[in-house]
């Protein structure tokens, strides 16, 4: 199991086929920053995947484009940026393969548009009843 990467309950994506790069960071740090490689890129090839279906291929292609990038840069080791990095594009990939759920059109019930008149009548009234007051004499 360590050697797979969790996208969501039901896929898991071997890291061989998550390609992980080392660079310098950039902003403060000071001589550390300027001699070690802490920034990590993780790159995923969605076309190349051997893990993915077709139709999960495209549904993330069409999301995220063929190839899926996460970095990160936060942490001041590589260890921790590596983490960081694997759980960005995880999150990413799992948002990509999302099916959104079909809509159901539905109607109001008879009782709901009842409540509304009335609601609506309350309102009338109560607004009626704020005016000057009648004099029928």
């Amino acid at each position: 199991m360590a050697d797979l990467l969790r996208i969501n309950h039901d896929v898991w994506i071997p890291l061989d086929e998550v390609a992980v790069q080392a660079s310098r960071s950039s902003g403060p740090g000071g001589q550390h920053a300027n001699k070690t490689e802490s920034r990590i890129e993780a790159t995923f090839d969605v076309a190349a995947s051997a893990t993915l279906d077709d139709a999960q291929k495209r549904r993330v292609m069409a999301r995220c484009g063929p190839v899926v990038r996460a970095v990160a840069q936060d942490a001041r080791g590589q260890a921790r940026n590596r983490a960081l990095a694997l759980e960005r594009l995880a999150g990413r990939l799992d948002r990509a393969l999302q099916v959104p759920r079909v809509r159901r059109p539905t109607k109001p019930t008879k009782a709901s548009r009842t409540r509304r008149l009335q609601a609506k009548r309350r309102a009338s009234e109560r607004k009626r009843d704020r005016g000057r007051p009648r004099h029928d004499d």
